[in-house]
């Protein structure tokens, strides 16, 4: 992994911080004995013998996970019989190795590559105090930062106990300056211990595709257990700006007012201290507006007010003019009163300068972060971006890679990505069943490129799977929510997790619930709230039909079809007499199909860019929802389902799946490696032909 700083849009200048990507002591702990040997007091042993009677294997709700892929995949694919992990049988032996962090002891890049049950293992190596000595002096703290870990992690220095964090796909961070005593000699090491925590069966617990089975089949793949995003270490002021997810939230869709709505956290700041904060607002290096200093209340660590971003005319007209903002900055479209507006079209993006003065006066923190000025709303059966109808011609993007698996390769991979999806026309991405990191956001931000935000689910509903989900799911909103790419919120997928929509209310009131504090985060993005079928309660009214051409326009050409059951269940919950009224499509809500297409191409017409990462030719296991002959018939396939969705004017956005080959599952655009299988300029034509034919439908509303 390169060492870019993880979180591009959050930077100090002068940063301090320090990668611990790379090489880390490993050892996996079958039978859970670590802690009572005291590993993160002693150090990892060089070896652990296991107990194989002593070991978690397939559990006592085999049956039922059985049950619950059979229902979630349908008709998508055969089901391999027994397909359920078991422990060995037999006593073994784990040695304390090397992995590379970022990567899952799963991955061919982690150096490791086992596929077995381990629900507990660990992680070791020594850091350094990176503060100089003006900044020990200063009382400047050190944070040790995850990205992601995957999904209980409890964390030791030298012994002592510094923190724990639960959620698999949401950064954390501890403070650990106390583990550097002031006696210690500068530069002298101290040892972190980590233990995680990652069940193989636990159903209740969000995992998204990660698959519970012993092989990955169908729609689901191999787990990815244990550090799994960026890990280092940062240097900050003692008193400091938080970030979206320490509370800090950017709102800037008043494009008609022209103000940014800022509320901004202070982190450690003593009780009552009169802390004061300021913000410069810059476009392309030209100044905006700043705003005069304004005080922390004494009683709240939080302050709100507006910022003023419209640009005086005389600045707009050099802007306009300048040959570096030809791209963009010269468009009329880019322009609302003054106002550079954010869109795919033109990624706009203004520089928020935060600074945080102390009592005296001094400053004691500077952030630089960007924000895009665009606005959302959804009604008139479509969705507006800035005012105007939008079309939404997205993929289903699962981030996955061939020897990494959830984690990107390289920095640059998210970025390939966002490059391939827009060449073939497609103007953003539905992030599926994984959470976007930072890094990807940012991208986003700054290429124009659309993002569905969403979450990792479970698949068994109880009350340690609402406590587990509501807490990941509002850590992932918090860390999305300042990013103008980001336009909508997926709490769930196809009623995964609530296996009895039809008759549960709690199963509902969850629903409704997670609607509600998504609501409370952030009023201003439209929430899907079960995408693909069972609404009850959101913005959206969202289908998924995986229909070849014919059959998905004959759904798609009346109401009827389109609210019509799917994959055997109702596209809204009914009633339920005496209990819950249900729910139905509310007129002029916007009307999206979230899932179609999943085509494969018989495996001997694709090009075989790399045979070590493809399945042979003939593999009974790759599959996709349908299958075309060669990459010409792929192309018809894709024109005939996008204009059968479109023609008709009822829906106002699409998700084709999907982006790339998975393992099994190969029914992507690309292949696992990001080799098209067809090219990329003739789907571009077909998307643009039906954009342009809903364009021309909005004008005659």
């Amino acid at each position: 992994m390169s060492n870019e700083y993880p979180r591009p849009d959050w930077v100090r200048p002068n940063l301090t911080w320090k990668s611990l990507n790379g090489p880390w002591s490993f050892i996996f702990d079958d039978n859970d004995v670590g802690l009572a040997r005291e590993w993160h007091l002693t150090g990892l042993p060089a070896e652990v013998s296991v107990d194989p009677s002593l070991t978690n294997t397939s559990g006592s709700s085999a049956l039922d996970s059985e049950s619950i892929t059979a229902k979630i995949v349908g008709d998508a694919g055969t089901l391999l019989e027994g397909n359920i992990p078991t422990a060995s049988t037999a006593g073994v032996t784990h040695a304390k190795r090397e992995i590379t962090v970022p990567f899952v002891w799963q991955s061919a890049a982690s150096g490791i590559a086992e596929k077995g049950v381990h629900e507990v293992f660990w992680y070791e190596r020594n850091i350094t105090d990176l503060r100089s000595a003006s900044q020990k002096e200063n009382g400047d703290r050190v944070l040790l930062r995850f990205c992601a870990v995957d999904y209980e992690a409890s964390v030791w220095v030298d012994g002592h106990f510094f923190g724990a964090h639960r959620g698999g796909h949401v950064p954390f961070e501890l403070d650990v300056t106390d583990a550097f005593a002031s006696d210690k000699k500068g530069g002298e090491e101290t040892r972190v211990t980590m233990r995680v925590f990652d069940s193989a069966f636990d159903l209740t617990q969000p995992r998204g595709k990660q698959y519970w089975g012993a092989k990955p089949e169908s729609i689901f793949y191999t787990p990815s257990s244990g550090i799994w995003g960026d890990v280092w270490m940062e240097v900050v002021p003692s008193v400091r700006l938080g970030d979206s997810s320490k509370g800090t939230v950017l709102r800037s869709d008043d494009i008609a007012g022209g103000k940014l709505a800022a509320t901004l956290k202070v982190i450690g700041r003593p009780a009552g201290s009169g802390y004061t904060v300021a913000m410069e607002v810059q476009l392309h290096g030209e100044k905006v507006s700043t705003t005069e200093r304004i005080a922390f209340p004494r009683d709240s660590d939080l302050v709100s007010f507006a910022v003023d971003m419209r640009l005086p005319s005389t600045l707009v007209t050099s802007l306009r003019s300048s040959p570096a903002s030809a791209n963009h900055l010269s468009k009329d479209s880019a322009w609302l009163n003054g106002i550079a507006l954010w869109a795919p079209s033109h990624p706009i993006l203004y520089t928020l300068t935060l600074t945080l003065y102390d009592p005296t006066g001094n400053i004691i923190d500077t952030v630089t972060t960007p924000t895009g000025m665009r606005s959302l709303s959804w009604h008139n059966s479509t969705l507006h971006l800035n005012g105007h109808p939008y079309f939404q011609a997205l993929l289903l993007d699962q981030s996955y890679w061939p020897s990494t698996h959830m984690t990107p390769p390289t920095p640059s991979a998210l970025i390939t990505d966002i490059h391939l999806a827009k060449a073939m026309g497609f103007n953003g991405v539905r992030k599926h069943q994984t959470i976007s990191s930072p890094a990807f956001l940012y991208a986003a931000d700054t290429l124009g490129f659309l993002v569905w935000g969403e979450m990792a689910n479970a698949y068994s509903f109880s009350p340690a799977y609402v406590e587990r989900f509501d807490a990941e799911w509002r850590e992932a909103v918090l860390l999305q929510i300042n990013h103008p790419c980001v336009v909508a919120w997926t709490p769930v997928n196809e009623s995964w997790g609530y296996t009895d929509l039809a008759h549960s209310i709690e199963q509902r009131n969850h629903i409704r619930s997670l609607y509600y504090a998504t609501k409370v985060l952030d009023p201003s993005r439209p929430v899907n709230d079960n995408c693909g079928w069972e609404h009850v309660r959101g913005d959206l009214t969202t289908f998924h039909d995986y229909a070849d051409g014919e059959a998905l326009a004959a759904t798609c050409k009346s109401l009827d079809g389109i609210l019509a059951s799917k994959a055997g269940r109702p596209l809204f919950v009914k009633p339920i007499p005496g209990v819950d009224e249900g729910a139905a499509h509310t007129p002029g809500a916007p009307i999206i199909c979230t899932e179609f297409g999943g085509i494969n191409i018989a495996r001997q017409t694709q090009i075989q860019t790399s045979p070590s990462t493809t399945p042979e030719k003939g593999d009974d296991r790759d599959w996709g929802y349908t299958t075309a002959s060669d990459p010409k018939d792929l192309l018809s396939r894709i024109g005939k389902m996008m204009k059968a969705i479109v023609e008709p004017g009822l829906v106002c956005g699409f998700v084709y799946t999907q982006l790339t080959d998975i393992e099994q599952e190969v029914n992507g655009l690309y292949t696992p490696e990001r080799e098209a299988k067809l090219e990329p300029e003739r789907v571009r034509e077909i998307i643009e032909g039906v954009v342009e034919r809903w364009n021309g439908l909005q004008k005659k509303k």
